[in-house]
């Protein structure tokens, strides 16, 4: 028998889309909502990641509108000084908790943890066995680009029982240290990795690296929560763009400008996800000269590694690495509004956080699908420099829509969660202003060149 739930939302996943989604929408309307996950708690992939894993970026992007994440602090000491804090794995968990606890106790949410969506509004514990459904309810889906974790992902690679693959969680557990370090994926999961286990000692001869393509990584010192940075940075981001022959060019061309950088100054990255990377980051992987480059690793035996094209050999005690899951996911655009579901998804050139919470505020103060949808539209993801030009021209079209807005140009523009937040004290700030004019004088010149260069 199933149990009726009376609510006006069922949000399926509490990750972190799905968190600012909630988050934002009771607190620009009266409603009630019910929160179905499978995890223990709110918090999504965190509450299973790898033990000393960060941000990548600034924690003041990450989160939920309502809450700053951190303290919107500068770190003053360590290879990162002058740049904004980056919360852990432990912290990001807390987080969410706490959101979590503050949402459920203003009586409109309900949280149901460890639990599965059948579809049809319905949904089941995976504890009790109870049966729910919420009939009445509009259902967001806040699992569409969620991503998969090596974690809670096989190794997509055939493994010799004879060997040692463990997921990247699995290093702070090991008790023996073996001779090679095979560490496989090109993301920043893997990056962190090889960072990590150069900060605590391990030589860079003792780590083989199996990159598939080479990528290309944001500076994070030029993406922080600072207005005069980050449109200084889109500034020469757009004049990159504007002067380039095609999307390697205008990487080359950020890279010049200290927007972009590169593991390896001697290979072409094909790889464009961009996550941030510190400079002290950058110099360590780049110690790491046992890299391999020959595609996919498709098999793992006892001292061999199988590739399409042949084998590399390797100690017969070493430790495969598995940092290979699919990170960013692409199933495609679809309207964030249609009849069957709510999609959070980017609103704008990445940030997903600050996606899903406007998407909750547009709900929130719009009456149709169609105007909803007209002002507030979705932004992929990029995996190759290409499908870079054409996220930002997606995104950029998506920004201007909602710059139209009064009442969304200015929630925006009260939430860290928007990178381009400029509060009207900043907007006085020399600095700020001469950025900002530097933008206003590029951006047009820029986004032609983009959209040619996407095929647009």
């Amino acid at each position: 028998m199933e149990r009726i739930i009376d609510v006006d939302y069922l949000v399926v996943g509490a990750g972190a889309m799905g968190m600012a989604f909630v988050d934002a929408l009771v607190a620009n309307a009266d409603v009630s909502v019910a929160i179905v996950d499978r995890r223990h708690g709110a918090g999504g992939h965190w509450l299973d990641a790898y033990g000393f894993v960060r941000l990548h970026q600034a924690s003041a992007f990450y989160g939920v509108a309502s809450t700053l994440l951190g303290g919107g602090r500068v770190q003053t000491d360590g290879p990162e000084h002058g740049l904004h804090e980056r919360a852990s794995a432990a912290e990001l968990a807390e987080y969410y908790a706490r959101v979590l606890e503050r949402l459920t106790a203003t009586g409109r949410v309900r949280f149901f943890p460890r639990s599965e969506y059948i579809g049809d509004r319905r949904f089941v514990s995976l504890l009790s066995g109870a049966r729910f459904s919420a009939p009445g309810a509009r259902v967001v889906d806040a699992r569409y680009l969620s991503p998969d974790i090596p974690l809670l992902t096989p190794p997509p690679f055939a493994v010799d029982e004879r060997v040692r693959v463990v997921a990247v969680n699995e290093l702070v557990r090991i008790t023996h240290a073996p001779e090679k370090y095979v560490i496989v994926g090109a993301g920043k999961t893997a990056t962190d990795t090889c960072v990590w286990l150069l900060v605590n000692g391990v030589s860079p001869s003792a780590i083989t690296w199996v990159r598939p393509r080479d990528p290309w990584l944001l500076n994070r010192a030029v993406v922080q929560p600072d207005p005069a940075v980050f449109l200084g940075m889109a500034a020469d981001t757009m004049i990159a763009a504007t002067d380039a022959a095609d999307p390697d060019d205008a990487f080359l061309r950020m890279e010049d400008a200290g927007i972009m950088l590169r593991l390896d100054p001697a290979v072409t990255p094909t790889m464009a996800k961009t996550p941030t990377l510190a400079t002290w980051e950058l110099d360590l992987a780049r110690t790491v000269e046992d890299v391999v480059r020959r595609g996919h690793l498709r098999a793992v035996a006892p001292g061999r590694l199988s590739f399409t094209d042949g084998e590399v050999r390797v100690p017969a005690d070493a430790m495969i690495v598995h940092c290979a899951a699919e990170g960013l996911k692409y199933p495609g655009l679809r309207p964030i509004w249609t009849e069957e579901a709510i999609t959070p998804q980017p609103v704008r050139v990445g940030f997903p956080c600050f996606g899903a919470a406007l998407v909750g505020y547009v709900e929130a103060t719009r009456d149709t699908d169609a105007e909803k949808n007209r002002v507030c539209r979705p932004s992929p993801y990029s995996d190759t420099p290409q499908d870079w030009t054409l996220m930002q021209t997606i995104g950029g079209d998506a920004s201007l829509a909602m710059s139209k807005e009064t009442d969304m140009r200015a929630w925006s523009n009260a939430t860290w969660l928007n990178p381009a937040r400029v509060t009207p004290a900043q907007a006085a700030d020399p600095a700020v202003a001469a950025a900002g004019a530097r933008l206003r004088e590029h951006i047009a010149p820029g986004r032609a060149r983009l959209a040619e260069m996407a095929g647009r």
